[in-house]
């Protein structure tokens, strides 16, 4: 039997308005149910109108008052991405926390999004990029927390500055891990740029170990009929409380971030155990690679270029 992780005490949010994307399985759907016991209005942006009114249904058996919809989100369109944050400020609502959590994870074959960009970069990086873009009014005015989910793959590879979207010697993994970089050094520029800007929103990045989660399941739509290689080992460990996290202990450092009075701006948190593959949350050291704050820099005046945005520098 796996190790219990202890549960997270999340302060009362009632009042507070709270969006979460990737929010409709797995960790995401964890974390808006939290959210929404802690008294949250929950916004949960999908691609998948029925998997999010299913998922919906989930939070509402165990909590019948949660204060939850679904609006539309597909990360992978940059279109798409702006009709939400347009349909967000119309709504005119302070956001209080942004939980930046979905994510696509090393398609067999290298696709792209709508705009042309690798799939993982665009979705995982560009989208949110445009996201917070289009939503920094509605963040600005509910002094926002702002959450960014990578990965322990942010601590290895690089960015593939010459070949960002990988069109000449494409590797799924590399790619992936080059997606969760940038998307590190984003989310520590965005606290930077709002304290020389006086925005009043504090930025940092959460990961959630290793845990049998969705992102490692078959994913028909990215052309992954099966589970990645190796989930069926990380589903056995995580079981057994061998090293690994588990589903319900990979969503707390992201609630630990997002949350809690007492976590940093700028900083890091993610599973305590070895290696920090698995356990309770706790703020951890920053990646190397993601310590450059010219890299940081480069990546967000990259960013606006590809994603046609602009978010006033400091």
């Amino acid at each position: 039997m796996p190790r219990k992780t202890p549960d997270l005490t999340i302060p009362d949010l009632t009042g507070r308005r709270a969006v979460v994307t990737g929010a409709s399985d797995g960790m995401g759907l964890g974390i808006a149910a939290r959210l929404a016991a802690a008294g949250a209005e929950v916004i949960m942006p999908v691609r998948n109108r029925a998997k999010g009114e299913r998922a919906i249904a989930s939070i509402r058996q165990s909590n019948a008052g949660a204060d939850v919809s679904l609006r539309d989100l597909d990360l992978a369109s940059l279109a798409s991405v702006e009709a939400l944050a347009e349909t967000l400020r119309g709504e005119g609502a302070p956001i209080h926390l942004l939980i930046n959590n979905a994510g696509v994870m090393t398609p067999p074959e290298r696709q792209t999004t709508a705009d042309g960009f690798e799939l993982q970069f665009g979705s995982n990086h560009l989208g949110h990029f445009a996201l917070v873009a289009g939503l920094l009014p509605l963040l600005i005015e509910g002094r926002a927390r702002v959450t960014t989910q990578i990965s322990i793959a942010a601590n290895q590879g690089a960015i593939n500055w010459d070949d960002l979207n990988w069109e000449r010697s494409y590797d799924g993994m590399k790619a992936y891990s080059q997606s969760k970089i940038a998307f590190g050094l984003f989310g520590l520029e965005l606290d930077r740029r709002s304290t020389a800007e006086g925005w009043g929103i504090t930025s940092n990045l959460s990961h959630p170990g290793i845990a049998p989660t969705s992102l490692l399941a078959a994913r028909p739509e990215l052309g992954r009929d099966e589970e990645v290689s190796g989930r069926r080992l990380i589903t056995a460990l995580s079981k057994r409380g061998i090293l690994l996290g588990t589903v319900e202990s990979a969503k707390q450092p992201a609630l630990m971030a997002a949350t809690d009075p007492a976590a940093k701006p700028g900083a890091l948190y993610g599973p305590r155990g070895l290696g920090h593959l698995g356990g309770a949350p706790a703020e951890q050291r920053m990646y190397s690679r993601l310590r450059s704050v010219d890299d940081a820099r480069r990546i967000w005046e990259v960013s606006e270029r590809l994603t046609r945005t602009s978010i006033p520098a400091g």
